[in-house]
Parts: C-alpha cells; sequence; structure tokens
C-alpha cells in the first residue's frame, strides 16, 4: 500500500512510467503523481474519491494522498511522479490544503511532453514543463484547508519516518519523539491511512529499497541494511509480500525492461 514503482520518494527527481493496464493497490506516497489515460478507461480512487479517466484525462495526486488505480478491460497510460523539491513555490502555496477534485485536464501538447521526459531532459526544461501542470491544475481548484491539529500530526509522523527510516522508528521511538501516547498514535494513524503505522513504514522502506535496486550496483544485502532491516531474511520476506517477487529478481526483471 506504498510502494512507488522505480522511484525514491526521497530523490530529487522525475519517473515516467508507461504501460498498458494499469493496477495499483492502494498506495501513499511523498510526491506528486499525474496518472493519465492515453487510451481505454481506468479507475482512480484518490482519497476516497472515485475517478473514471478515459483518453486524455488524468488525475492529479498530491503528496501523502491514499490512492490507487483499477483497469477493467483496457488502459494504455503514462504516470508522472516528482518530487514536491522540483516545483517549491507550488509546494508551499498548497502546504496545509488538498483539492476537493484531483481530476486535472491537460492539453494534449502537455501530455505529449510528459511522455517525451527521458534522460535528456534537462532540470530547467522538466521544471518548466511540471510548473506548467502545477499552474495549470491550481489555476481551476478549488481546496479544502487542514486547519486541525489532528492532520498536522498526521504530517509529522510522516516527517519522522522519512527521517528515522533507516534506524529505528518504531511506534515507542515515535512516540517519544513528539510526545503523544502511544495508542493514540496508532489509531490516528489507522484512522487517516488505512494502514497500520507498522505497515507503512514497511513499505516505506520497501519502497526505496525497489529505487536503490534499480539505481545502484550496491549488494542485496547492503541495501536491506540501508533500508532498514534488520536481517536479510526479513528484508526478502518483506519485499516478496509487497512486490511479489524476490530483490534478486526484482533487480533482474527491472534490468531486463
Amino acid at each position: 500500500m506504498f510502494y512507488q514503482k522505480g522511484h525514491s520518494i526521497i530523490a530529487n527527481e522525475v519517473t515516467v512510467e508507461k504501460g498498458i493496464n494499469l493496477n495499483f493497490s492502494a498506495h501513499i506516497h511523498n510526491s506528486f503523481e499525474v496518472i493519465i489515460a492515453i487510451s481505454g478507461s481506468m479507475e482512480a480512487t484518490v482519497a476516497g474519491k472515485k475517478y473514471i479517466i478515459s483518453e486524455n484525462e488524468c488525475v492529479f495526486v498530491f503528496p501523502n494522498q491514499l490512492h490507487e488505480i483499477k483497469t477493467e478491460i483496457q488502459s494504455e497510460y503514462v504516470v508522472l511522479i516528482f518530487s514536491p523539491q522540483l516545483v517549491m513555490t507550488f509546494t508551499k502555496k498548497i502546504e496545509n490544503y488538498v483539492p476537493k477534485s484531483n481530476k486535472l485536464y491537460l492539453d494534449w501538447i502537455y501530455i505529449d511532453k510528459i511522455k517525451r521526459l527521458d534522460n535528456n531532459t534537462t532540470i530547467l526544461e522538466a521544471k518548466g514543463l511540471l510548473y506548467s501542470i502545477c499552474g495549470n491544475f491550481d489555476k481551476n481548484a478549488a481546496y479544502i484547508e487542514l486547519k486541525n491539529d489532528k492532520h498536522k500530526l498526521l504530517f509529522k509522523i510522516f516527517n519522522f519516518v522519512a527521517e528515522n527510516y533507516k534506524e529505528n522508528c518504531s511506534l515507542y521511538e515515535l512516540a517519544s519523539e513528539i510526545d503523544y501516547n502511544y495508542s493514540y498514535l496508532s489509531q490516528h494513524f489507522s484512522k487517516f491511512t488505512g494502514i497500520s503505522y507498522t505497515e507503512y513504514v514497511n513499505r516505506f522502506r520497501i519502497n526505496e529499497a525497489c529505487y536503490l535496486l534499480t539505481s545502484t550496483n550496491h549488494t542485496v544485502l547492503d541495501i536491506s541494511h540501508e533500508c532498514g532491516f534488520d536481517c536479510l531474511r526479513s528484508f526478502n520476506r518483506s519485499f516478496k509480500s509487497i512486490i511479489g517477487t524476490s530483490p534478486s529478481e526484482y533487480r533482474q526483471q527491472k534490468a531486463v525492461n
């Protein structure tokens, strides 16, 4: 419920995924994500709201919004994932806000530019496109302000995990760090995300492991340690449970693709 394909939630980067028949279980991450239907249709659920996206339609997922994608019949898609750090002006503007609707309407010119993003794209070119997309969304968007302490607490938890996932970031450590009751934190997190704190941390770590497996030559053992796992056996078991393959198999599959 957390994994973000081939993309580090820590890295300051852009990832473009293309394919057919997108099905992705509910997950949450700290990046912006634009999901585009090139043909066919998909059902996207974002923060509990369902959207049907057909040819050249999109949804724009904000950081830390729970979302999932289903294809009932057929779909061709492009998914754009990018770090909030790349669009800091927009990120600062929407801090403490979520959109009333995540539907995004992009001209085909923007969609074509997204499809063309590759390793030859400069950071300035990428930022220009990303800001254009954010501006396009913002121009027509209505927002809900996250005023209350409950939402602020949730973001404190997200930040704690991002800063401490390589070490011991248990719920007990979190409770001590931010001075909250352990049981209250557990119930609060599950209520607002739909998953337990422990599962969130585990999937956060596996997400980062996926990135390291495809972007470095580090051994599987080293990657398991880098991502906060105490032993290789625990890492392998968690990885296969979430991704469906072993870390080594995943690396080989990505190398072929």
